[in-house]
């Protein structure tokens, strides 16, 4: 729908994006995913029913080359029930890769696909614009819960100039990222092949190639 785009700025200071089936070393995404997105969206209008909006349209944009560092955790797991808990066998050292200043630009729109009214991009305009109609609990995350969002707010000329748009890429994409995540099932989970592209001047609104469809498998 031309006209009906939602621009923001976003700024996370440090954040990580594990892969899928990283293990003992937890790799991160260069980019948030599509799904990961989409849930710090609900969050900002504190919608805690992720199928409300499922079918919005996103489009995002790399502002930064985050730089990436390695930091070791301690897991806790359950080896011997007779130990405590973070204890001998029951504790593991793990790698996790980190990236530190991510700045993205996002756009939201209403999809084809998605059914309800007031949309998400109405919502986000509405929570900020009037703040305090928003009700919601907690701070706001992009990924894992202690990764805070530090700034996210309408678009403003002097955030930037360029930026790297990610694209959908069914054919020739060599990151693969979740659309949507199924928490319970993960065989439900909504995989894409997207591209980054090149350091470019970014429109006001990205190309129609860019968009991503927020849905289910």
């Amino acid at each position: 729908m031309e006209g009906s785009e939602l621009r923001l700025f976003v700024s996370v200071p440090i954040a990580s994006f594990r892969r899928a089936y990283a293990r003992e070393y937890w790799e991160t995404y260069r980019c948030p995913p599509p799904a990961t997105l989409y849930g710090m969206l609900l969050s900002v209008v504190g919608e805690g029913n992720r199928l409300v909006h499922r079918g919005v349209e996103i489009a995002v944009a790399l502002l930064s080359v985050p730089r990436v560092s390695v930091v070791v955790r301690k897991l806790w797991r359950v080896k011997e029930k007779r130990v405590g808990l973070g204890i001998g066998k029951n504790a593991r050292p793990e790698f996790q890769e980190l990236l530190t200043g991510v700045r993205l630009s996002l756009w939201v729109r209403r999809g084809d696909g998605e059914g309800v009214s007031p949309p998400l991009v109405a919502r986000l305009q509405g929570a900020f614009s009037e703040p305090a109609g928003v009700w919601r609990f907690g701070g706001l995350s992009l990924g894992e819960s202690a990764h805070l969002v530090d700034e996210i707010r309408p678009w403003r000329e002097t955030d930037g100039r360029e930026g790297r748009i990610l694209v959908p890429d069914d054919e020739g994409g060599d990151l693969v990222l979740p659309i949507w995540a199924d928490h319970v099932a993960s065989m439900d989970t909504k995989w894409g092949r997207f591209t980054i592209g090149r350091a470019e001047a970014l429109p006001a609104v990205p190309p129609e190639a860019a968009w991503i469809a927020v849905e289910a498998a």
